[in-house]
């Protein structure tokens, strides 16, 4: 049975609710560890291993016979989210009451493995077959603590299958496509604060709306689904002469439309119903620009130039079709206003090859926000970032090498967020604060020429 992925947990950010530090919105960029030593400079361009399709179809037409590669990034990222709760009801008298709301670590470590394989068929044509992910989020916090209102719990996992085709046309073009297969699951919850419970025992609130109110901890959104959706991806490479090549990739979006239930006293009142819906969403289309130039035997460099299609990303609209509709008998519920705006990504790196085992390589990013000021949320604290890579490669052999990275990434420039929410139609609860933090990957890649 299919469910739905409602509110946060599709409109979160990679690894938490609170923890965009890697790529605008909620993309993954670690394709593989190889790329992550050079801050994915030159993705595009770059044939090292079968994981270059992930980025560029076409570039598998420069690898020869059958090749595997496999490995995995992982993430420990280091994200808090600082400000105050501000509560404002009529009932409450005119001054807003103010509860410190600061989260430390807010995100939990991950893995994001990858798997790719790649088989030449002949002198013209080159299949392959990718398997990663391009999307996901853990986080989760007290389910009564100061900002659980805005969400507690958030996790989505999404794969990727990937089959790909490339064609040589000549020694200087190549092209390729592939099919975009993406598999999603999560599951999302909104809980209510401890505060809450100070508000019911206020004598200056009625009992009867006393008696409205929810215990602390009690689920006010809860939702959790899977979904499969299909998009495709083109690319092509210019070898402009034996020393520079061009390499340009798109990836279309792929729409989901996630059918399944809402629950929480949001929706039901407290009843134990279940109320049937969907929520549609487009996963934004990418391009990436890239070039690599051989400017001696033993040192290159490569840059990027990526694009990603946010601005498809503006609200989160769920609509409920079935007999049962949650309170008030809404037809469709605004999730959440997003607002996001295309974003632009710029790295440049390098490569430096110390013999014929050893390669070293480094790279720097500007990764920049998606979404203005006056638009993000707790949700999405998403702010420009600066990437610091570096990696090695080793040739164990003439089939095996192995491929090390390392990458720190950091907010660059202020993330402030003022978010304001109503909690059951008595007092409106306001958060102002920022996003703080960094994360550090690291990522191992094995590749094997069978």
């Amino acid at each position: 049975m299919k469910k739905t992925v409602l509110t946060l947990a599709i409109s979160a950010i990679v690894f938490g609710a609170t923890t965009q530090v890697k790529a605008a919105g909620f993309q993954l960029a670690e394709s593989s560890a190889t790329g992550l030593g050079r801050a994915f400079a030159g993705e595009a361009a770059i044939a090292d291993n079968a994981s270059t399709q992930a980025r560029n179809p076409a570039m598998l037409a420069y690898l020869e016979g059958r090749q595997l590669s496999a490995g995995g990034v992982y993430v420990m990222p280091n994200v808090d989210v600082l400000g105050d709760v501000s509560i404002t009801s009529p009932l409450l008298g005119s001054d807003a009451i103010v509860v410190d709301a600061d989260a430390i670590d807010v995100a939990d470590d991950a893995l994001i493995p990858n798997f790719y394989y790649s088989n030449q068929l002949n002198d013209k044509w080159t299949w392959g077959l990718a398997v990663n992910a391009n999307y996901g989020l853990a986080t989760e916090t007290s389910p009564s603590s100061a900002a659980a209102i805005f969400g507690s719990h958030t996790a989505i996992t999404t794969v990727e299958f990937n089959p790909n085709i490339a064609y040589r046309i000549d020694d200087e073009f190549t092209v390729g496509a592939g099919l975009r297969i993406v598999y999603g699951e999560g599951e999302i919850s909104a809980t209510t604060p401890a505060w809450i419970a100070a508000i019911k025992a206020n004598p200056s609130v009625p009992e009867s709306i006393s008696a409205r109110l929810p215990v602390s901890g009690t689920e006010l959104k809860s939702m959790e689904g899977d979904d499969i959706g299909y998009g495709w991806k083109a690319g092509a490479s210019w070898q402009i002469n034996a020393n520079n090549r061009i390499g340009l990739a798109y990836h279309s979006g792929v729409d989901l439309e996630l059918d399944g239930s809402a629950a929480g006293v949001v929706y039901n009142g407290g009843q134990d119903v279940k109320i049937d819906g969907y929520l549609p969403i487009e996963l934004p289309a990418i391009a990436e620009l890239a070039s690599y130039h051989q400017l001696t035997e033993k040192w290159a460099v490569h840059a990027s130039v990526n694009w990603t299609q946010w601005s498809t990303f503006d609200r989160l609209v769920a609509y409920f079709p079935g007999e049962i509709k949650p309170t008030g008998d809404l037809e469709s519920d605004v999730v959440k206003e997003e607002n996001f705006k295309d974003n632009w990504r710029y790295s440049i790196g390098t490569t430096y090859h110390l013999d014929e085992q050893w390669s070293l390589r480094a790279g720097v990013a500007l990764d920049n926000t998606a979404v203005d000021d006056e638009h993000r949320t707790t949700t999405i604290p998403d702010s420009d970032r600066l990437w610091f890579s570096m990696g090695a490669g080793y040739q164990v052999s003439d089939n095996l090498s192995v491929d090390l990275g390392v990458t720190y990434i950091r907010m660059h420039g202020d993330a402030p967020i003022d978010e304001t929410q109503d909690l059951l139609g008595l007092a409106s609860i306001g958060f102002s604060g920022e996003a703080t933090g960094d994360v550090w990957l690291t990522g191992l890649q094995l590749s094997y020429k069978m």
